[in-house]
C-alpha cells in the first residue's frame, strides 16, 4: 500500500427521522465506523458524515398524529440517534439534518443546474388523491386487495403475499391509509429527472470497479429493462423544500436525501474553513465513499451518480453495499423479541460485543448477515474474553508481583514479535477491502499463537522456584507485547476496550506504526478486567425486554384504534357453515369458500391456503362478517370475510363458535 496520506470522505445512509434505530441500522453504522477508524489508525485524513433524513409525507403525518411539528419530531429523533451512535462508539465527524440551510442551498443549486442542462422534464400524471384530507397519496399510503392474488391489506405498489408489482390504481377496493376512505384519481403535473440521458455515462461508471460484482450484475438487469425518468416532485401538503419557481411543488425526499451527505459536509467545512469543492468537484484526488444497504442500490448507483454528474459535481469513488440483518436465522420478529432496538441492546449488553460479532461475519458483498444469539455469546466469550483479554490477565500479575510492575528491557523472542508485525499488510488489506471477517480470522490466529507461547513457557510453573524472576518478566513482557499488537489490530473494532488497554499498558494512543516497535522497560498499571463473559441470562433479558416493548406499543395502538359500542354494533357477525372449499387457480394463498349463513349462501375468498386443505374445511363452522361491502376480485366477487387469528410466527387459524351454534346465528 502507498504511504501517501489520503483525503477521504465517508457517509452512511441517512436514518429516517420518524423512528428509533434498531440492530439492522447498527450493522451499517458499525461497518462504516470500523472502516473509518482503520483509515485514521493508518494515518489517513478520513472524515465521516451523516444526517437525519428529515423530509417526506410519513414524517408530516407522524408529527400530526403526535400533536407536534415535523421540525420538533426530527430534532427529537435526532437526539436519540446521537445518543445511540455515541453508546455504540460510532464516531461521526458531523451529524446534521436534511432540513437545513445547507441542504436547501445545495439542492436548489443542483436542481437549477439540471434544468439549465436540459435534464428535467414535465409530465402530467394521474395518482391517488384523498379527497377528505385534500392530499395526493404516496403509493404506500394506499392499501387494498392485490389485483393478482386478491390478498387483503396490501400496499399500493407491491404485494407482500405473491410479490406482484403494480400501481395504486390497480388495487381492488383501495383505501387511503390517512383517512380510511377510498381515494380517487386526480391529474397533476410533475417534474422528472431524465435518467436515460446518462445511460452511457452510468454504464461506464458501474463497470469501472466502483461497485461489487454482485451489484453490477443487478444493475445490468435494470439497464436491459430501460432507465425510466424519475419523479422528483411532490404536491402540497408535503414536509420538505418548495421547488423554486413552482406553485405548491416540493422536492421529493429521494432528491434531497442524498444531497444531505453534501450538506452535512458543507456544514462541517464552514465551521472549520475546509475547502468543500476539493471533495465534491471533479479533478481532485480526494476519495468519496457511500456505505449503504442493498435495498437502496438503485438510488445510489444510478440516480445519485447521474444527478451529481448532470449538475457538475464529482461521482463517488465507490458505493459500498451490505446485506440485511437476520436474527437466529429469520427476519427480525417483534413477537419473538428479535426486533431489537439499539437502546434495548445497550440496556443489556456491551456495544463492543456486537461490533466484534458483526466484524467477524462481514465481507464486501451483499449477502445477509445472521446474528445467531447463541453463536454470538460463544464467539465473544471465546475470542474477546478467552483469547485476547486472557493474554493480558495471564501476564500482568507476574509483572506486578515479580518485576515491580515494569516490563523487561528486551524481548526473549524478537522473531515471534516480527511475525506478528509482518501480518500488518495482510490485515490492513482485509480492512481496506471490507473483508472484516478475514481480518478477524487472521487476528485471532495470532491470538492463539500468543496464548500458545505463554502455555509453552509456563510462567506459573517457573514462579514456584526462586531465581526465575527475570525469565518470567521476559516471558510476560513478550506476551504483553503481543497483546499490544493485537490491540492495534483490533482498535477499529473495539475502541473502548483498547482505550482501557492503552491505560493499563501506559503506552499512549496506539497507532498502526506502533506494530513495528516493542514496548520495553516502562511500568504498567495493575490489571483491571477489560471484558466480562456474556451469560445466557443477559440475552434472555434483552429478548424479554423487546417483547415487552412490543406489548406496550400494541396496547398503545389498540387504545388509538378503540371503537365505541355503536360502531361495534354496525358489524353483523354470523355463524357460517362451510359447505364447499376450493383452490383458486392463479392465487398463491386464496381458497374459495361457499358459506351457508342460515338459508342464504355466500361466496368468500380467504387467504388461508397455507394452513388448510380444502377438503378439511367442509362442514366446519366459522364466523364471518356478513355486512361487509362485496368486493370484486380477479377471481370473482367476495361477499364477506371469515375471521381468523395469526401473528408473524403462526397462523392463520379460523375462528369457530362453540358446540351447539347453528348457521345464521348472530354473534353478539
Amino acid at each position: 500500500m502507498s504511504n501517501k496520506k489520503r483525503q477521504i470522505l465517508v457517509s452512511s445512509a441517512l436514518p429516517y427521522a420518524n423512528g428509533v434505530l434498531h440492530l439492522g441500522h447498527m450493522l451499517e453504522y458499525v461497518q462504516t465506523d470500523i472502516w473509518v477508524r482503520f483509515q485514521k489508525l493508518r494515518g489517513n485524513d478520513c472524515l465521516f458524515v451523516c444526517a437525519s433524513d428529515a423530509h417526506g409525507t410519513p414524517i408530516m403525518l407522524t408529527a400530526e398524529k403526535e400533536g407536534t411539528t415535523p421540525e420538533e419530531l426530527v430534532d427529537r429523533i435526532a437526539e436519540t440517534n446521537r445518543r445511540d451512535y455515541a453508546d455504540f462508539h460510532i464516531e461521526m465527524d458531523n451529524f446534521h439534518s436534511t432540513h437545513s440551510d445547507e441542504n436547501r442551498e445545495l439542492v436548489e443549486g443542483i436542481y437549477a443546474a439540471l434544468v439549465k442542462n436540459g435534464h428535467i422534464a414535465r409530465k402530467k400524471i394521474r395518482q391517488a388523491f384523498d379527497e377528505e384530507r385534500n392530499m395526493f397519496l404516496p403509493d404506500r399510503y394506499v392499501r387494498g386487495n392485490c389485483p393478482r392474488c386478491g390478498a387483503d391489506d396490501q400496499y399500493g405498489d407491491s404485494c407482500e403475499v405473491c410479490g406482484a408489482t403494480y400501481s395504486p390504481s390497480e388495487l381492488v377496493n383501495p383505501v387511503s391509509v390517512v383517512s380510511g376512505k377510498p381515494p380517487v384519481e386526480k391529474e397533476s403535473e410533475h417534474l422528472f429527472f431524465k435518467l436515460a440521458d446518462f445511460s452511457i455515462m452510468l454504464r461506464e461508471w458501474i463497470h469501472s470497479g466502483r461497485l461489487h460484482s454482485s451489484i453490477v450484475n443487478k444493475l445490468d438487469e435494470w439497464f436491459e429493462a430501460g432507465l425510466r425518468d424519475w419523479d422528483i416532485s411532490r404536491d402540497a401538503p408535503y414536509f420538505g423544500f418548495e421547488i423554486p419557481g413552482e406553485d405548491n411543488k416540493f422536492f421529493y425526499v429521494w432528491l434531497d436525501a442524498p444531497v444531505g451527505y453534501m450538506a452535512s459536509f458543507l456544514h462541517y467545512c464552514r465551521a472549520r474553513d475546509i475547502d468543500f469543492d476539493s471533495y465534491w468537484r471533479p479533478g481532485g484526488d480526494t476519495e468519496l465513499y457511500h456505505f449503504i444497504g442493498k435495498d437502496i442500490i438503485y438510488f445510489h448507483a444510478l440516480f445519485w451518480p447521474a444527478v451529481l454528474h448532470g449538475s457538475g459535481y464529482r461521482t463517488p469513488t465507490a458505493v459500498l453495499a451490505h446485506g440485511f440483518l437476520t436474527v437466529n436465522g429469520s427476519k427480525m420478529s417483534k413477537s419473538r423479541g428479535t426486533f431489537i432496538t439499539a437502546r434495548t441492546y445497550l440496556d443489556h449488553l456491551d456495544a463492543e460485543y456486537l461490533r466484534y460479532y458483526f466484524a467477524g461475519k462481514l465481507g464486501p458483498g451483499i449477502d445477509d448477515l445472521d446474528l445467531n444469539l447463541d453463536d454470538f455469546r460463544k464467539r465473544v466469550n471465546s475470542d474477546v474474553v478467552g483469547k485476547l483479554v486472557n493474554i493480558a490477565s495471564r501476564c500482568a500479575g507476574f509483572i506486578q508481583r515479580l518485576a515491580d510492575g515494569k516490563l523487561a528491557a528486551e524481548l526473549p523472542d524478537p522473531e515471534l514479535f516480527a511475525r506478528f508485525s509482518n501480518a500488518s499488510e495482510e490485515i490492513a488489506g482485509a480492512y481496506e477491502n471490507r473483508e472484516y471477517a478475514r481480518a478477524i480470522r487472521e487476528i485471532m490466529a495470532l491470538a492463539d499463537e500468543a496464548n500458545r507461547y505463554i502455555d509453552g513457557n509456563k510462567p506459573w510453573v517457573l514462579a514456584k522456584e526462586e531465581g526465575n524472576e527475570k525469565k518470567i518478566q521476559a516471558i510476560c513482557t513478550q506476551g504483553l507485547n503481543h497483546f499490544r499488537q493485537l490491540c492495534i489490530y483490533l482498535k477499529p473494532v473495539l475502541p473502548e476496550l483498547i482505550s482501557n488497554a492503552e491505560e493499563f499498558l501506559q503506552c499512549g494512543e496506539l497507532n498502526w506504526s506502533d506494530l513495528q516497535k516493542p514496548q520495553l522497560g516502562n511500568a504498567i498499571n495493575p490489571f483491571k478486567p477489560l471484558a466480562r463473559r456474556i451469560e445466557t441470562a443477559d440475552i434472555e433479558k434483552m429478548l424479554a425486554a423487546s417483547r415487552a416493548e412490543l406489548a406496550a406499543s400494541t396496547e398503545h395502538k389498540e387504545q388509538d384504534n378503540m371503537i365505541n359500542i355503536d360502531e361495534f354494533k354496525k358489524m353483523d357477525l354470523r355463524v357460517a357453515l362451510i359447505t364447499k372449499a376450493e383452490v383458486v387457480d392463479g392465487a398463491d394463498k386464496l381458497l374459495r369458500l361457499t358459506l351457508d349463513i342460515g338459508g342464504e349462501t355466500r361466496q368468500v375468498f380467504a387467504g388461508i391456503k397455507s394452513a388448510y386443505q380444502p377438503e378439511d374445511l367442509v362442514d366446519r363452522l366459522t364466523i364471518m362478517v356478513a355486512n361487509l361491502q362485496p368486493r370484486k376480485m380477479r377471481f370473482g366477487v367476495s361477499e364477506g370475510m371469515v375471521l381468523a387469528a395469526s401473528d408473524d410466527q403462526d397462523g392463520p387459524y379460523l375462528l369457530a363458535p362453540d358446540s351447539g351454534a347453528r348457521p345464521g346465528m348472530k354473534v353478539s
